[in-house]
């Protein structure tokens, strides 16, 4: 037997054995009840609804509105096809291991209230497309109108002959026709049609499948257009009037857009398989043919339509009968998928209606006509703060490393990357070079597995030494690592990072970064890529902490500490600033932390299942969310008063996943004068926001921090452009400090 081939376990499984080791909620001290956690998926909803509100403000500029409306429908799409597709197996399949959720929600009653949250923010959604943001399009000269409000176009119907019917394909869905698999987030329209002459049967069912490689938006050539003026039309309209054409023969009864979400998360742990890359380029074929989790139509669509795909697709609908009260169909008020509308966006002319660019400067010390980049990395320690601070001097550490005849060997960490990645083909460049080149190419990153294996096989070809990881774990971690020769001995420089090797994400998430030369930081470095490459065990970290070794219990040492020190009477304090808040232990240890008097600012963008506020458990708890033009992705730890404080940066967030089954790293930074920018400014600065924070209260809900009065204004993002655009050099580079001081040492010690 083919074991590459073996069935995968259920996804619960793997879930399941992991969590065993982080269920304990119970505490010698404290008495944790189920109702001071949040449910996991209902609090990303809520992240998600926040995503929303950006679009229901006004005062957001308009494309920037269709852009998060955009990005709402993104984010429910992955929760879907990751998420609800793992709670349906628990829920549905006969035996599937259950989740463990200290919340005490079952699977099914997740899915049920899941489903009823998710109604109405679709809802919301919807009227706020309808009623706000597209009329305002409209007024400034961008629309988007019913086929039917346009006058007979010559040019339609051309680019419907020349264009869209030679792609299209009708297809007939009958014993003899059997049903196309519908592909995973694809558009499509169903008609119900009656035979009115010629072959087939009386009645009968049909497809077309809206074409991917085409714009979602045609253009309307009509007068106004010379004056900036814009109408579009949709796709599938202009092909559900042509259905007639398609159908010869048959009389269109009814028809409906739809569209379907499928499980999509690749579950490749505890397979057996001699070729991972190849393993991985199975399942990702695999993804195309698996269970459907949703299904989108229009509202106004016929049941008989809707009940048909329903039991192809053997899903369930809340008149299915089948008890659950769980119904996957949502029917929708407007056109499906407003992903689709991005290409606004990007309209010419239209800058007012956008965010007023902001700028991302390069540090002082790493433009490229100052001084060597190696040398001012060796000089002191660099913090980067994209995307106030630009990604270039990323992009250069790696290009100059590849062609610096110095440098013996370049070992890289890729979690994800861009499509024309400038990194890749530096290391490439560096491989054909002669020099010493290994790449970790994480093949398991969601949603980006296919091009992850492309950059492999690429990198592969190039004479780059290329590894994949674990089977079992991810590795999340970021760094990049460059040993140089300098004079007779050898010098590590390191770069480590919240964010991935990404430079077009670098422009649109805000994420921390260090550059290096610290021997300690080398040492961990070199054998973190030995754990990688030749599960090399046994090293005593100096500096980093490394999951799945040992971050959870550091991070929960680290937290009791603090609730030590106030046992004394001490000055404490925390600080943490993460993506997500899950995992039970570290919460238990918040809670222990809290009614010990510790005060404790918690900034978690997404979930947050620690409920804040509640007496005598978490009433030393704050917690806020900024959700603003930057998504906020950089994760920062500080424990302790500001003057003392231990402050960290890392690639983890506080969740189960990130402590057992990823390759994670959480790092120090001990730089005095980089420890200050953190501590004095960058996280007073999420703090002070009362623009686009959010505070979490007990109840679980979230409401704006208000503006009180005599209080200006201060939207953190905006704060924090201009400390980097008018303080650049002294917000990206911190003076030397005992550990790094480069200047009295020019060599490290060997390799």
């Amino acid at each position: 037997m083919d074991k590459s081939k073996a069935k995968p376990k259920l996804k619960s499984d793997r879930k399941r054995a992991n969590s065993k080791t982080s269920t304990g909620v119970g505490s010698a001290e404290l008495s944790i009840q189920p109702e001071h956690f949040i449910n996991r998926e209902l609090s990303w909803l809520e992240f998600n609804a926040r995503v929303l509100e950006e679009a229901q403000d006004a005062t957001t500029p308009l494309l920037e509105r269709l852009k998060f409306l955009s990005i709402f429908s993104s984010n429910l799409d992955e929760f879907f096809m990751v998420r609800v597709a793992g709670l349906r197996e628990q829920a549905f399949e006969a035996g599937a291991p259950q989740d463990f959720n200290p919340d005490g929600l079952n699977a099914l009653q997740q899915l049920q209230r899941i489903a009823h949250r998710t109604s109405e923010l679709v809802a919301a959604q919807y009227r706020c497309w309808n009623e706000e943001v597209r009329p305002a399009l409209a007024q400034e000269g961008i629309d988007i109108v019913p086929l039917k409000s346009v006058r007979k176009d010559l040019s339609l119907e051309l680019y419907f002959q020349q264009t869209v019917f030679p792609i299209i394909t009708p297809m007939a869905i009958d014993p003899s026709h059997p049903r196309p698999r519908y592909h995973n987030r694809a558009l499509y329209l169903l008609a119900k049609l009656r035979r009115r002459r010629g072959l087939g049967p009386r009645d009968l069912f049909a497809v077309v499948q809206l074409p991917q490689v085409l714009p979602r938006l045609v253009p309307v050539a009509e007068t106004g257009s010379e004056r900036g003026y814009r109408r579009f039309i949709l796709l599938e309209e202009l092909i559900a009037s042509r259905l007639p054409d398609l159908f010869g023969g048959f009389d269109v009864e009814s028809f409906t857009t739809f569209r379907i979400t499928r499980d999509s998360d690749l579950d490749v742990i505890e397979q057996e398989s001699d070729d991972m890359l190849r393993m991985i380029e199975e399942r990702l074929k695999e993804r195309q043919r698996a269970d459907a989790v949703r299904l989108e139509v229009s509202a106004d669509a016929d049941d008989a339509l809707i009940d048909r795909i329903v039991a192809q697709e053997e899903m369930r609908a809340s008149r299915a009968g089948d008890g659950s009260g769980y119904s996957e169909v949502y029917r929708i008020p407007g056109p499906l998928d407003l992903t689709g509308l991005m290409s606004l966006y990007n309209l010419k002319g239209c800058e007012r209606l956008r965010d007023i660019p902001i700028v991302p400067q390069i540090p002082r010390g790493m433009r490229r006509q100052e001084e060597d980049l190696f040398s001012s990395i060796a000089r002191r320690d660099v913090l980067l703060h994209h995307p106030f601070d630009s990604f270039t001097p990323v992009v250069d550490f790696v290009r100059r490393a590849a062609e610096d005849p110095n440098v013996l060997a370049i070992k890289q960490t890729l979690y994800r990357t861009s499509g024309d990645s400038p990194i890749v083909r530096a290391l490439m460049i560096a491989a054909e070079n002669g020099k010493h080149v290994t790449a970790l190419v994480e093949l398991q990153a969601r949603f980006d597995e296919a091009a992850n294996v492309s950059w492999a096989r690429q990198l592969e070809r190039s004479g780059v030494h290329v590894v994949y990881g674990f089977m079992d774990l991810k590795t999340h971690c970021k760094i990049s690592l460059v040993v140089r020769r300098e004079g007779d001995q050898v010098r590590r420089y390191c770069h480590l990072s919240t964010g991935n090797y990404n430079p077009t994400t670098a422009l649109l998430y805000t994420d921390l970064a260090l550059f290096t030369a610290d021997e300690q930081y080398g040492l961990d470095a070199s054998a973190l890529f030995n754990l990688l490459t030749g599960y090399s065990q046994g090293h005593q970290w100096r500096k980093f902490v490394v999951a799945p070794q040992d971050l959870q219990n550091r991070t929960i040492e680290l937290i009791d500490g603090q609730a030590q020190l106030a046992k004394k009477g001490n000055p404490s304090r925390i600080f943490a600033k993460l993506n997500s808040l899950v995992d039970p232990r570290v919460i238990q240890a918040l809670f222990r932390a809290s009614c010990a008097g510790v005060p404790i600012d918690l900034v978690v963008r997404g979930i947050c299942c620690l409920r804040p506020g509640i007496p005598g458990i978490s009433e030393n708890i704050r917690v806020r969310s900024i959700v603003d033009r930057y998504l906020e992705h950089s994760r920062v730890f500080s424990f302790g008063p500001d003057d003392t404080a231990q402050v960290f940066l890392s690639s983890a967030d506080w969740m189960p996943r990130n402590f057992y089954r990823r390759v994670e790293v959480m790092f120090p930074i001990e730089s005095p004068q980089l420890r200050k920018l953190l501590v004095k400014e960058i996280i007073p600065a999420y703090l002070q926001d009362n623009v686009r924070a959010r505070e979490l209260t007990s109840s679980g809900t979230y409401q704006r921090v208000p503006l009180k009065k005599g209080e200006r204004r201060y939207r953190c993002q905006e704060e924090l452009a201009h400390v980097h655009q008018d303080k650049e050099s002294r917000a990206a580079i911190g003076a030397s400090n005992g550990q790094n001081s480069m200047a009295a040492r020019e060599v490290n010690e060997g390799v």
